[in-house]
């Protein structure tokens, strides 16, 4: 896969993150209503959407600053948010049949399509340094 392709689905990816961290966090509801329905007008949905925006705002923001390093750097950040993907699609598969009917599917594609996106970027990543990057001392 061309370098330049993989770092600009890294960053796409990240900023994603970052972008839905930041509306969880901000407008909890409106994340959590397609995953858990009627739930998420509680007390309980609006701090696990808040919850989980803080956890996806912090991978995104690790991985945008790990990116302008070097793709070394990056890699492990860019694992690490598809693995919390990944747990989100098999908690959603578990659930499955709880899920609102109307979302359930497109909540499954998304969590998995993130997982597999992300950890295929992340396997990608080739280590080197960004132009105009020194390399670390040793």
């Amino acid at each position: 896969m061309n370098p330049d392709l993989v770092r600009r689905s890294a960053r796409l990816v990240a900023w994603g993150r970052v972008g839905i961290g930041l509306t969880a966090v901000a407008a909890p509801t409106l994340m959590a209503r397609p995953w858990i329905g009627p739930p998420a007008e509680g007390a309980a949905g609006r701090l696990l959407a808040r919850t989980m925006g803080g956890r996806d705002l912090a991978l995104g923001l690790g991985a945008l600053r790990a990116l302008a390093r070097s793709d070394q750097e990056a890699r492990p950040w860019v694992a690490l948010g598809g693995m919390a993907d990944a747990v989100d699609a098999l908690a959603s598969l578990v659930s499955f049949r709880t899920l609102p009917r109307v979302s359930r599917w497109g909540i499954l594609a998304s969590t998995a399509g993130a997982a597999l996106v992300s950890l295929r970027v992340a396997a990608s990543l080739d280590g080197a340094e960004h132009p105009g990057q020194l390399a670390p001392s040793t």
